[in-house]
């Protein structure tokens, strides 16, 4: 996927380098830094040169605008403006950090769309672009093909959810390793994904197993498969997995096949049977089973509440 990084006048750097460090890390990215001109200064001094002219966008590419800092006065070339709707009339998608969410205003992008970003720009965002419906309770937002952060940091979970979407999660779960953040959060108040969670420790030998099991989570692994594989005993691994995660490695494996499960049941109209297979279930019965076991409900009825509840909420 090409993306074109908009640098505008006075960008924050970390609204920047922070979702591009991402997208380069997980290496599946064309990245291009572009701009009305050659050459910019970012709000912290630092100048940004060499930077590419503002490029024909086609269907499918991204556009990335990390947010300048509106505390000083930022003139945003109307051609910048223009350029946006032309990227959006050929299928683009887009993604702000921050602040940058104003100029995807500017250009039209948000009027009937939910939206966030920064607190302190939430009120006069409703009051300049009232067809925009601007949401001031989430880190990021994601309707079509705009999605916005609410500001700064946010902006890494962003663009780790980007590449959970294109990737997978056992992918995003290996950037955030990788860059060493704790990737806990997406949009809303939801639980973070289980491909992320249970990693804050600092045991390389458990971090070998969970990154097996989650790059191959369906799979029939042992414990003597798993032992093998980093050269311990069995003992050895479960007491060294448990003391660092709170659970066994193959507790670990269930947690991320069920984990996965959810995910399908919420983005795919997969069937039952199908999502149990593809997660490792040899019998739908027996996910049926552990579903009900983790969530009070069974998978059919918790497909039926997560639509009708997003059906709700837009």
């Amino acid at each position: 996927m090409r993306v074109h990084v908009l640098v505008l006048p006075a960008v924050n750097l970390l609204d920047l380098s922070g979702p591009i460090q991402v997208l380069h890390t997980a290496g599946h990215y064309e990245i291009g830094f572009v701009a009305a001109r050659p050459r910019e200064r970012s709000a912290q001094g630092l100048a940004l040169a060499d930077l590419g002219p503002l490029p024909a966008v086609e269907a499918g590419d991204l556009v990335l605008v990390p947010g300048p800092d509106l505390t000083r006065q930022v003139d945003v070339d109307p051609g910048t403006i223009e350029w946006i709707r032309r990227a959006a009339a050929a299928g683009a998608s887009f993604v702000s950090i921050c602040t940058g969410a104003l100029v995807l205003g500017e250009a039209g992008l948000l009027d009937g769309r939910r939206c966030t970003s920064h607190w302190s720009v939430i009120e006069p965002m409703r009051q300049r672009y009232p067809a925009a419906r601007v949401d001031d309770g989430v880190l990021f937002v994601r309707d079509g093909p705009v999605a916005t952060s609410a500001g700064v940091a946010s902006g890494i979970d962003l663009a780790l959810a980007l590449v959970e979407d294109d990737l997978g999660p056992a992918a995003a779960a290996t950037v955030a390793r990788e860059l060493v953040v704790y990737a806990r959060r997406n949009g809303s108040s939801a639980p973070m994904s289980p491909f992320l969670e249970r990693r804050a420790h600092l045991d390389p030998l458990v971090h070998r197993v969970q990154q097996l099991l989650a790059g191959d989570f369906a799979a029939p692994h042992t414990l003597d498969d798993l032992a093998r594989a980093v050269h311990v005993s069995v003992r050895a691994l479960t007491g060294a997995f448990v003391a660092a995660t709170g659970v066994t490695p193959l507790q670990y494996q269930q947690d991320l096949r069920l984990g996965h499960a959810e995910m399908l049941l919420r983005t795919t109209g997969h069937p039952i049977e199908r999502i149990a297979r593809d997660c490792g279930w040899g019998d739908a019965r027996h996910f049926r089973r552990l579903f009900a076991e983790r969530h009070g409900t069974s998978p059919r009825e918790y497909r039926r509440t997560d639509t009708t509840n997003r059906a709700a909420h837009a």
